[in-house]
């Protein structure tokens, strides 16, 4: 395991960490979560992605009490947290100071901690002030709640914002972003952002690096039953599987599967390993409902030197996607 700073910050994160969305309290009890977890930090993942959002914060809760029977020191891994989707009721949802505030100490009490290490943004509020969000962080940061503060899925422009609002009031600024980010999804990292990461230094935590699993090949001959797809609650994404995009990007999954033959690797390893390769990105967030899966997908480490020049070239010709350079004046 390689360590890669979170932007222009002095904090490491593993190259490869690990995330709870959809499978901690949904299909992952705390027994389960505990090996899942230890295994991956006996390998040297040290960030452990979470969110208010998740299960409703039951992911929180699962993540918390593994930590707390792991028995890990405090100092050796990074936990995170999001604020966005925290209830039903106004009060519990968006970014005003309100909810980031209540956010934040709800995620301390289910995850068990005393301070977040990473506290984002999950998605742009256009209902609250940036610079009210921005304040509210501040103050966290300020209080020993929070260490950094990013976002998720904004743009660029929103970023620039939060960034003006902090420099003009003496703010703590946003350090990280965590946008998807696979072979599929490229338009937010490689086009939208290309002016913030030397400007401001901008960090990525990037998820879906498997395209929702499309880039496993699983999905290649429809949906299995065992699969994300097929969980109660996730009926849009099976629509985006089985749409018309969806079907477009398994023929070139099918493709890309005959590449990374070819290199001698399994196509999610290449898939993981391509996100890698961008050195933008600060850490590529993995799912796992299985302790098979997190140790198959930790295996791909291992063959970085088969994602050589005429292998990324050949994956670039299938996806076709590539974002247009950012103008320069």
């Amino acid at each position: 395991m390689e360590y890669r700073r979170l932007g222009k910050t002095g904090l490491k994160v593993s190259e490869f960490s690990f995330g709870s969305w959809v499978t901690f309290a949904k299909q992952v009890d705390v027994q389960p979560a505990k090996e899942i977890m230890a295994a991956a930090y006996d390998a040297g993942v040290n960030f452990f992605d979470n969110a208010e959002g998740y299960e409703r914060g039951g992911s929180e809760k699962v993540m918390g009490q593994a930590i707390r029977e792991l028995g890990w020191t405090r100092d050796s891994y990074v936990v995170s947290s999001k604020v966005f989707w925290g209830g039903d009721k106004p009060t519990q949802r968006g970014l005003s100071a309100k909810h980031v505030t209540d956010a934040c100490h709800a995620a301390l009490k289910r995850l068990q901690v005393e301070y977040l290490d990473l506290f984002f943004c999950h998605r742009p509020d256009i209902d609250t002030p940036i610079e009210e969000t921005v304040r509210a962080m501040d103050n966290l940061i300020r209080q020993g709640k929070v260490i950094y503060w990013g976002t998720s899925e904004w743009s660029a422009q929103q970023i620039t914002e939060a960034h003006v609002a902090a420099a003009k009031w003496g703010l703590t600024p946003p350090v990280m972003e965590q946008p998807q980010y696979n072979i599929f999804e490229r338009a937010k990292v490689e086009g939208d952002y290309a002016p913030l990461y030397d400007t401001f230094g901008l960090g990525t935590t990037i998820w879906s690096p498997l395209a929702s699993g499309l880039l496993t090949g699983k999905y290649n001959d429809g949906v299995p039953q065992d699969a994300r797809a097929a969980l109660p609650g996730y009926e849009w994404l099976r629509d985006i599987i089985t749409g018309e995009q969806g079907r477009a990007r398994i023929e070139k999954v099918k493709k890309l599967a005959k590449v990374a033959d070819e290199a001698g690797l399994p196509i999610h390893h290449m898939a993981l390993l391509w996100c890698l390769k961008n050195p933008r990105v600060s850490t590529v967030i993995l799912g796992a409902s299985k302790l098979s899966q997190l140790t198959d997908n930790l295996k791909a480490l291992e063959a970085k030197a088969k994602l050589t020049p005429d292998v990324m070239a050949a994956i670039e010709a299938i996806a076709a996607n590539k974002p247009a350079e950012p103008q320069r004046f």
